[in-house]
């Protein structure tokens, strides 16, 4: 099935195309854009939109490029991705850079399918569980390997190490259901703790009230004790 492509004779602000090799490219580099144009040509192969302030990728954002094949994201200000902000890429796409952005964390499933040889250095990467999946799901850009470092991490002594140096030695997976186990632990052992702690209570503040009472009866005089002693034992059976 042949595609029906619908070059635009005019094109984003800030943006300017050209040919080369065959391939048709349109640079938006650092050309102030705060969102993803939503009037990029159709038949785009190469797009640059590197140094800008996109903080976003909505769904759907390249939804009409069929045959983009290289992807310039980075130096943005992206700190969130859409599960399906990549959606329709993945059957062209071969290079994506998201360096030098804001991302801490990020669903795996806006990877799902993605071919695309991808640049995630830079960023300010939350080493956990999430991003050791993450990781095992896409196709690394491997010069840009190292540059994926943990800003912070779900253990302290992480933070500012090399992800793949954490993960070489150390599985974030096993080490977050050990943190799980035991939060679960402890939240037992605390309620356990309360419900111990009132019965300890209520048998002690019990033995006080008859210690009390008895002490009552003792003070009254001999007759009128004689005469509440049945009562008193009725009510303490």
């Amino acid at each position: 099935m042949s595609l029906c492509f619908q070059p635009a004779t005019t094109f984003p602000k800030g943006c300017h195309s050209s040919q080369e090799d065959g391939y048709k490219i349109l640079r938006c580099s650092n050309a102030q854009l705060t969102e993803v144009p939503k009037d990029i040509p159709n038949d785009t192969n190469r797009l640059y939109l590197d140094f800008n302030q996109i903080p976003y990728l909505p769904s759907d954002a390249f939804r009409n490029l069929p045959v983009l094949m290289e992807l310039d994201l980075s130096h943005n200000s992206l700190g969130h991705l859409d599960v399906t902000a990549l959606k329709g890429l993945s059957d062209h796409l071969h290079s994506l850079d998201l360096s030098s952005n804001k991302l801490v964390s990020v669903n795996k499933e806006v990877f799902a399918n993605l071919k695309a040889r991808t640049n995630l250095s830079g960023n300010p990467w939350m080493c956990d569980c999430d991003l050791q999946e993450l990781i095992r799901m896409v196709e690394l850009d491997p010069s840009s390997s190292n540059g994926i470092v943990c800003a912070s991490s779900v253990l302290e002594e992480h933070a500012g190490k090399p992800f793949l140096q954490v993960v070489k030695d150390f599985d974030l997976c096993n080490a977050y259901k050990r943190t799980t186990d035991v939060a679960m632990l402890v939240t037992m052992f605390g309620w356990f703790a309360m419900v111990i702690s009132y019965l300890v209570y209520y048998v002690r503040q019990n033995q006080e009230d008859a210690r009390r009472h008895l002490e009552y009866l003792k003070s009254l005089p001999s007759k009128q004790r004689q005469n509440e002693e049945p009562s008193t034992l009725s009510t303490v059976v």
